[in-house]
């Protein structure tokens, strides 16, 4: 595959969540603000690119018997870094995103993409897969966030986009409305798909 092919394959064709169905619990959890999501977008993202460039890095020299738990270091070493430098310079959005900081960890897109993909192939190609499938994530967070914060506060990062008569619906904030908002935009994704 060429680097263009998979850097754009986590945007549409297998894209973490609507398609891959990866990545769920932190995905319903904080996608109750724009916000939120691109702070957990941007957090995964960054420990995908760096762990994907180390993992591919040292696959030559990683005996395949321990290869997972060096994976898990690798991934929990950024997943420090991005913990500790949002709790320094983002404190507010630290807050917010809380334990599913740490719980990037065992994000099953990250793993699934050191051992998949990473583990098998070059450095350019690790980065180009990161970045895709990073945005990708970040992208399909922004989308849900987007669609609860409208509905469920009738406001778009933080600035109201509805009338003031508008009354939100609470549902659409809360762990339901998580479930309802992921349902319907993987139909809508389905729906489009099959047409093509």
């Amino acid at each position: 595959m060429t680097f263009s092919k998979e850097l754009t394959k986590g945007f549409i064709k297998d894209n973490p969540i609507f398609i891959l169905v990866l990545g769920l619990c932190p995905t319903l959890a904080v996608t109750t603000s724009v916000v939120n999501g691109l702070g957990m977008g941007f957090a995964a993202t960054f420990v995908l690119l760096c762990s994907n460039i180390i993992v591919s890095m040292i696959k030559g020299i990683t005996p395949s018997k321990i290869r997972i738990p060096v994976y898990i270091v690798v991934i929990a070493s950024f997943v420090t870094i991005v913990d500790m430098v949002m709790g320094a310079y983002l404190p507010g959005l630290h807050k917010s995103l809380g334990l599913f900081i740490p719980l990037i960890v065992v994000n099953c897109i990250i793993l699934g993409r050191a051992e998949a993909f990473a583990s098998k192939n070059n450095v350019l190609m690790s980065i180009a897969d990161a970045i895709g499938m990073g945005l990708g994530f970040t992208l399909s967070l922004v989308v849900i966030a987007t669609v609860r914060e409208i509905l469920g506060a009738g406001t778009w990062l933080g600035f109201r986009v509805t009338p003031l008569t508008y009354d939100p619906m609470l549902i659409a904030i809360l762990a339901p409305g998580a479930f309802i908002t992921l349902g319907f935009l993987m139909a809508l994704i389905n729906m489009v798909k099959e047409k093509k």
